[in-house]
């Protein structure tokens, strides 16, 4: 037996007995979960899945799995500040005077009304969605650590030959939060779930992406695509989706189309479920990685995401990329 398939079973078992923990509070004994027509559990329904608890622990944190009640509600202070647009500058991202520590990811130029950002941490007060490793951390890779800074280093300089060397996000193929696997980002971090015999459909608010998941035990199909090629089967009262054939990165910092991704969802009550997932891919993980979050009832509506119709700023990006080119090319002719 290799290492890597031991980790992956360690890895499952731990989701197995972490998930219905995630949040603070687990399934009565006695609750049974409703019923489709044709006899599996019923997770239908509207979630949000916005939290401002990070993917994974940050650096401050460390070695800090929860916070108590006190330090949540000082965490959650602090982090909403940093994260208000209507606090800075759009332009420096400098805070306006006496508000707030320089400002935390997102657009600057958008102010606070276009977020739909988490403003608390879920439940049980973790520090990071991460749960296996303990210690809260994705573990990359060096290789993928030197890809990654390397990549952000053109990225933010405006650079691009051509279109394919952006982001999927920046193409508006795959959106940032939407996956799979699903993080809470920004906005639209919302999601319909619903079944019909034999499938089940994932509709993600983020670039309207739907996912049709095929439940009867048909095998993986060949042909690569953008939210990979996804699976699922019953393992008692959780839905186990299994996902690969990804034709590039996935949403995840870092991955490659080599992906492996398992999402378990398991309906806790009736306005929550527990969604998991674990993550393996040989190019930018030392071993799988596991997430836990929920996904909470909300009353909606789904909304069209546009994503910039048109793409104009996929277009400036470039015409600014070959603009800095020109002016490199006259400089050096002084």
């Amino acid at each position: 037996m290799s290492d890597r398939f031991l980790s992956a079973i360690v890895s499952a078992m731990a989701v197995v007995m972490l998930a219905p923990l995630a949040f603070g509070q687990a399934a009565a004994d006695d609750w049974t979960p409703p019923r489709t027509a044709d006899g599996v559990p019923d997770i239908q329904g509207l979630f949000t899945f916005r939290t401002i608890t990070p993917l994974q622990r940050p650096k401050e944190l460390a070695g800090k799995e929860t916070l108590t009640a006190e330090e949540a509600a000082e965490y959650e202070e602090y982090r909403n500040r940093r994260l208000n647009r209507d606090l800075f500058d759009p332009i420096t991202g400098a805070p306006w005077a006496g508000y707030a520590p320089r400002a935390e990811g997102g657009v600057l130029s958008y102010n606070e009304v276009w977020y739909e950002r988490g403003i608390e941490l879920t439940k049980d007060k973790r520090t990071s969605l991460v749960v296996d490793p303990p210690d809260g951390r994705i573990p990359f890779t060096e290789e993928a650590i030197e890809r990654r800074r390397k990549k952000r280093m053109k990225l933010t300089t405006g650079w691009g030959d051509s279109y394919t060397d952006r982001s999927l996000a920046d193409r508006c193929l795959v959106g940032f939060n939407a996956g799979p696997p699903m993080i809470s980002g920004a906005y639209n971090n919302n999601v319909h779930i619903w079944q019909v015999p034999g499938y089940v459909v994932i509709l993600n608010e983020m670039v309207h992406n739907t996912r049709i998941i095929p439940t009867d035990g048909r095998p993986h199909g060949k042909i690569r695509q953008w939210a990979g090629d996804s699976r699922g089967h019953w393992e008692g009262d959780t839905l186990v989706v299994d996902t690969i054939n990804f034709l590039r990165e996935t949403s995840l910092a870092g991955s490659t189309a080599d992906t492996h991704l398992v999402e378990r969802f398991t309906r806790i009550d009736m306005d929550t479920l527990s969604y998991a997932f674990t993550v393996e891919d040989p190019n930018s993980y030392s071993r799988p990685w596991t997430a836990v979050m929920p996904l909470r009832r909300t009353d909606g509506p789904l909304f069209e995401y546009a994503c910039h119709e048109g793409n104009y700023g996929l277009y400036n990006i470039l015409a600014g990329a070959r603009a800095k080119e020109k002016d490199a090319e006259e400089a050096t002719k002084h």
